[in-house]
């Protein structure tokens, strides 16, 4: 028996399922993962509807009473059941794959007799520059980053991100990389559909004005008639706190060009549409300390042969290769993105080629490999390769 077999490992996230999104996604398949290592998993989450339908997991599941926000009574409540539980931590495996229970940790830094045996840490991008801005959290973040045995990042900006605002962080962080989720791991050849009168660029993510729908819808307008007229642009996502959706419609309502919004939509829904699209879109832009670490959405896109539309930004050239499996732009550059749109909408070889290519790529990482990187006992050198 190994030694992963006989480890206890704890997951404590406040993104997890129903909670859609790309950490999420993350936090479920590295749990899976970890089943799949031999780990005996179990996963705490944020608390869910009574009526929300709860999957089947190859994992332990405890729901805590607490909504899983960033704000302070609900770090206090975590920091409380961590500290009841803290006899199990203490000779297990404690991971924390995004900033919500993060914070809550770091209030028991400095509580005696409590420390994990393993602390892991996965930093994703916004949180490094969230926590860094505030001198009381650039401190409490130093300091559990000192007693962490592992991090990881997802990408190799990321990584010199992290390092750069924590330079603690160099000699343990290293990558576990992105794949695609366990069900889009056999997406196989889309059956043809029947002809269309139009293309359909469609983006994927939550309606916030970090995932760029303004701006490529923006770029979609600004096309000549002739091409605004073969296409129509699709948006699937929940809507966000601000009036970004309200934005979102206004602008759509201004033009001929043809819009739709999908709301939230459950994997096989979405799977439907993503099959009927023919361009992906997501023009990711920096705004505020958000930024794009990675965008697990790009893969799926990709695993479904759509070529890609994308900016330069954040670890997005780490997920969409300019030129192979997508076409890239820098941001703050309308014209070029328009551009972009013209030549996938007047070229389908260009498109077939692209997506064609995208759909191997999608599939050069697994999460067992991520997680087998990130739990073995035997740490592997802490500088990513690029």
């Amino acid at each position: 028996m190994n030694a992963a077999s006989t480890r206890s490992l704890f997951l404590i996230t406040h993104e997890f399922y129903p909670k859609r999104g790309g950490i999420a996604t993350f936090a479920e398949e590295m749990a899976r993962a970890s089943v799949g290592l031999g780990f005996d998993v179990e996963v705490w989450a944020q608390s869910t509807s009574a009526h929300a339908h709860e999957k089947h997991w190859p994992f332990r599941l405890r729901r805590l009473p607490l909504p899983g926000t960033h704000d302070l009574r609900c770090q206090l409540k975590l920091a409380i059941q961590l500290v009841a539980e803290r006899r199990r931590l203490r000779y297990a495996t404690v991971y924390l794959p995004e900033p919500g229970p993060m914070l809550a940790m770091m209030m028991l830094q400095g509580v005696k007799g409590f420390r994990p045996k393993q602390l892991i840490l996965t930093f994703h991008g916004s949180e490094i520059l969230k926590f860094h801005s505030n001198p009381v959290t650039r401190r409490l973040t130093s300091r559990l980053i000192r007693n962490a045995s592992r991090i990881s990042t997802l990408t190799h900006y990321t990584h010199d991100l992290l390092v750069e605002h924590f330079p603690e962080a160099a000699r343990k962080a290293f990558l576990t990389p992105g794949a695609l989720r366990s069900d889009f791991a056999v997406v196989t050849e889309p059956t043809p559909h029947a002809k269309k009168d139009r293309l359909v660029v469609l983006t994927v993510g939550r309606l916030h004005p970090r995932k760029g729908q303004l701006v490529t819808l923006e770029a979609l307008q600004a096309l000549a008639p002739r091409f605004r007229q073969k296409i129509e642009y699709w948006i699937v996502g929940g809507h966000s706190k601000s009036n970004y959706e309200h934005t979102l419609r206004e602008r759509a309502a201004g033009s001929d060009l043809k819009v739709r919004f999908f709301g939230e939509l459950p994997d096989d829904e979405l799977d439907r549409v993503y099959d009927r699209a023919d361009i992906f879109a997501m023009t990711s832009i920096d705004y505020r300390h958000s930024i794009e670490g990675f965008g697990l959405v790009y893969l799926e896109a990709a695993a479904h042969g759509l070529p890609v539309v994308a900016h330069t930004i954040g670890g997005v050239a780490e997920a969409v290769v300019d030129g192979v499996t997508g076409l890239c732009v820098p941001p703050d550059h309308p014209a070029q993105l328009t551009a972009a749109f013209e030549r996938l909408i007047s070229n389908a070889a260009l498109r077939k080629s692209l997506g064609e290519a995208g759909r191997a790529w999608s599939r050069r990482n697994s999460w067992l490999q991520s997680a087998n990187m990130l739990f073995n006992p035997s740490p592997p050198s802490p500088h990513p390769h690029r």
